[in-house]
């Protein structure tokens, strides 16, 4: 007889551990997936034709859609929910009005006024407002912490002194006195004005009539059709130019001297014996003139009318010359005027 076959224990016909490989998908499945599937394996070997167990557990379809999302896609997709949410509510804050502040009234009672006036109190806080209704005077001094809001007018019946003064509107005034006034703008003066002292830095103008008993000017232009009218006398002062004499067109024994300013004067001549032709003396401007000027000479006396007079110019003097031989001992003079 053939000896009996051993029947396969289970422990031998169990895998060994070492065996049994993990599935590639082992990280996704839950602990009890993985057991189950253990399980069946396990029946499978001892029995190879018993059915599979199917349905025993179903996974629930949460647990797939966990499964399959990425958790640090779960984290990002929150954060940008929250920030989106955080945006919408400042956003619904910026649209709404500022609320206005509401400050409490409080009434001044007749027992507070007595208490203002017999102690030195504080009446309520910077949150409430003080009312009053009838006149109020005050004798003593008055201090203003903050800033001093009159909806009427003002009537200060002595001096107002301030460090500054800035007036928006129009402003009328009796009488002022300002040691310094600066105007940006224009400024429109309809009475008389009395100035003291008046420098001006830029361009004037003047549509009036201006009376001044000095006026010193650097440069007097009159541009278009402007006259100029002098119902008085013209007088050209200033320093008189320098002269240079020839005797020997004076004679032995002559002189000659010059009284005036370069613009206008007199040129004494005094002439000795033996006079001759040419060049009495030159006249040095004590300002030369950018141009040649023009020079004007008239003859004074019988014996400046003698002789046959001309000039020679430029912009530093002039010379004034005679064409024949001057009278001998006689005295005369030559008037002169310069323009450039």
């Amino acid at each position: 007889m053939e000896p009996d076959k051993k029947s396969p224990s289970p422990s031998d016909s169990e895998p060994k551990a070492e065996e049994i490989e993990a599935p590639a998908d082992a990280l996704s499945r839950t602990p009890e997936d993985l057991e189950t599937e253990h399980a069946e394996k396990v029946a499978a070997a001892v029995d190879p034709n018993a059915p599979a167990k199917t349905g025993e557990k179903k996974i629930s379809p949460l647990k797939k859609f966990f499964r399959k999302v990425n958790v640090y896609f779960l984290i990002f997709l929150l954060i940008v929910v929250i920030a989106g949410a955080i945006a919408a509510v400042n956003y619904l804050n910026s649209q709404k009005e500022a609320p206005e502040p509401n400050i409490a009234t409080q009434a001044l009672t007749a027992d507070a006024l007595k208490q203002l006036a017999n102690t030195d109190a504080t009446v309520g806080d910077t949150s409430q407002t003080l009312t009053i209704q009838g006149n109020a005077i005050i004798s003593g001094q008055t201090l203003m912490r903050g800033n001093l809001n009159v909806a009427g007018n003002i009537q200060a019946g002595g001096s107002l002194t301030s460090p500054s003064l800035t007036i928006s509107g129009t402003s009328n005034l009796g009488t002022a006195q300002i040691s310094t006034l600066q105007v940006a703008q224009n400024t429109a003066i309809q009475g008389s004005t009395t100035l003291r002292d008046l420098n001006v830095a830029g361009t004037s103008s003047f549509s009036g009539v201006i009376t001044a008993a000095e006026i010193n000017v650097t440069k007097l232009v009159l541009s278009g059709n402007a006259s100029l009218q002098v119902p008085n006398h013209i007088a050209f002062t200033g320093t008189a130019p320098t002269r240079t004499v020839n005797s020997a067109v004076l004679g032995s024994g002559g002189s000659a001297s010059v009284s005036g300013s370069d613009t206008s004067g007199t040129i004494n001549i005094n002439t000795g014996s033996n006079t001759t032709a040419g060049c009495f003396a030159r006249l040095i401007f004590q300002q030369p003139y950018t141009n040649q000027p023009h020079v004007i000479v008239s003859p004074v006396g019988v014996g400046a009318g003698q002789t046959q007079f001309y000039v020679e110019r430029n912009n530093t003097g002039f010379n004034i010359c005679t064409y024949n031989a001057p009278p001998a001992n006689l005295l005369f003079s030559y008037d002169y005027f310069v323009t450039n």
